[in-house]
């Protein structure tokens, strides 16, 4: 189940495209409509981060990228409510158009997270682009 659609959050991204924020903002992640998308300006890390109102367990996420613009070598970072560091792994995103799910290695961190941050060190892009069609959090 998608935590997004029955909790409340806030997001920031570190660039919108040209910023367009009308045209490419970070709303369109979450909007499950499949012809918007947040898009990234130029440039290494691209970072996507998502603060709760109330913590959240959760066990993994799923991206949709756009083929040629995904996430190449990330980090997914998850942190407490005081703002201290509780989790953090690598994943690695393929090249494609297709949702891609990640569970979270480590389930065994008891604490509920208050915020997560997705970091992109590196794109299949070669100006470091990314764009991101559907974002989902997995409980």
């Amino acid at each position: 189940m998608n935590i997004l659609t029955k909790t409340s959050f806030s997001s920031r991204v570190s660039s919108v495209l040209n910023k367009d924020v009308k045209q490419y903002g970070k709303q369109f992640m979450f909007d499950t409509n499949e012809d918007t998308s947040w898009s990234s300006d130029e440039g290494t890390p691209q970072w996507i981060v998502l603060a709760f109102d109330e913590p959240q367990n959760i066990n993994g996420f799923r991206f949709q990228f756009q083929g040629g613009f995904a996430g190449q070598q990330s980090n997914m970072v998850m942190y407490s409510a005081d703002g201290a560091e509780i989790h953090q792994e690598a994943f690695y995103p393929e090249d494609i158009n297709s949702p891609q799910e990640f569970k979270i290695q480590n389930t065994a961190h008891d604490k509920a997270c208050s915020k997560i941050k997705f970091v992109f060190h590196s794109s299949t892009d070669l100006f470091g682009r990314i764009i991101v069609y559907n974002l989902e959090l997995l409980s």
